[in-house]
């Protein structure tokens, strides 16, 4: 019954402020702190400053708070509690005390804030929530408490990314970092087309290689992200590569891309330069369009009758080692399970004897930095 009347009298007082257009008052003392490196008075100022940006009460500035907890000579060192707060609350003329404690557990931090209603001398509502040990976040942290202390409205995508501990890097869970290594194995397969699916289906007598046009591939993916803000990371990507062990051959690449990536949803966007070694032999085509090899017409017409066709280079299996550049345009997917980062990825690579396209999946783990 008591507490029924205790609460209409909060209510009446609370109605009757509203109707004289007055909001409820509240005073923040200190804040109790542990492990962090702010001070009870630090966080009880920025409990205080971030309050004040709600809006909904008449915040008691902290030198109004210094100058009666002086004159009153009241005692708020260790005043954290209902009752220190309720009696300290009547003293000061104050609606409501707001207190509370941010404190470093382990590898999370606990911010857990009260609100305490002076009139009635119970705790009106509380609120608390686990963030990461980002201590560069605090104040984030603290505003979102309030927010949801007071039932407000939130960014979901922050808090996630401020709670939750596997989520897509970002300057909000990484904010000491703005270059973050990432690297690891990459295999898949490569399909060719055009003249060039055609050569590979040759016999070697053709210059062919007697096998599909489809090659097995593996390598290693260097991964540097040099810009790391909002929803998007700036990457730079070195792959080395090997393809064709499967089918008996080595062909070795290496692709320099530049990309972007989203961290929220994980897809990303690459382009740049890839420069492989091939193989390569001088020639021409007949009338028939069968090709041959440069030496074959001497070998035919060994009194030197000139040859009409045009001599070029193209892909053969009895060819020298040769060196060949492309543009590669890639883009996939980074799904997550852990720590662990699972990249899927699709590449086009035009050539005018035949494109090339293919896909490839890889690992890498996250390289956890200790947070300060």
């Amino acid at each position: 019954m008591l507490a029924m009347i205790g609460l209409f009298t909060g209510l009446s007082q609370e109605t009757q402020a509203l109707a004289n257009n007055e909001r409820p008052t509240v005073a923040v003392l200190n804040i109790d702190t542990r492990g962090l490196n702010m001070d009870p008075v630090q966080m009880g100022n920025l409990v205080r400053l971030e309050l004040n940006k709600l809006g909904l009460f008449d915040v008691m500035d902290k030198y109004d708070a210094a100058y009666l907890i002086d004159k009153l000579e009241l005692e708020i060192e260790n005043c954290y509690g209902k009752i220190c707060m309720v009696e300290v609350g009547k003293q000061l003329g104050m609606d409501k005390m707001l207190t509370g404690n941010v404190e470093l557990l382990g590898d999370v931090i606990l911010v857990d804030l009260r609100l305490v209603d002076v009139a009635t001398g119970s705790v009106e509502s509380s609120q608390v929530l686990e963030f990461l040990e980002l201590n560069q976040q605090v104040q984030m942290m603290i505003s979102l408490t309030l927010h949801k202390l007071f039932g407000l409205e939130v960014d979901e995508d922050v808090l996630n990314k401020l709670t939750q501990k596997f989520d897509f890097e970002n300057t909000l869970n990484f904010p000491e970092t703005d270059r973050l290594k990432l690297d690891g194995p990459r295999s898949g397969l490569t399909f060719y087309s055009g003249e060039t699916a055609k050569i590979y289906r040759q016999s070697k007598e053709e210059g062919g290689f007697d096998g599909p046009p489809v090659l097995f591939q593996f390598g290693y993916q260097f991964e540097i992200k040099y810009l790391n803000e909002g929803r998007f990371q700036a990457l730079f990507e070195f792959l080395p590569i090997i393809t064709g062990l499967d089918q008996g051959r080595f062909i070795p690449s290496i692709s320099l891309l530049n990309g972007l990536r989203d961290n929220k949803g994980g897809w990303e966007f690459a382009f740049g330069p890839i420069f492989y070694m091939t193989r390569e032999a001088r020639g021409y085509y007949d009338a028939e369009n069968v090709w041959h090899l440069e030496y074959e017409w001497w070998e035919a017409f060994p009194d030197g009758e000139p040859n009409p066709y045009t001599i070029e280079s193209r892909l053969d299996s009895r060819g020298d080692a040769a060196f060949g550049t492309g543009f590669v345009i890639g883009v996939g997917k980074t799904f997550k399970s852990g720590r662990l980062n699972i990249p899927v990825n699709a590449f086009f690579i035009p050539d005018n004897e035949g494109h090339r396209f293919g896909i490839s999946v890889g690992f890498n783990a996250d390289k956890m930095k200790k947070r300060k």
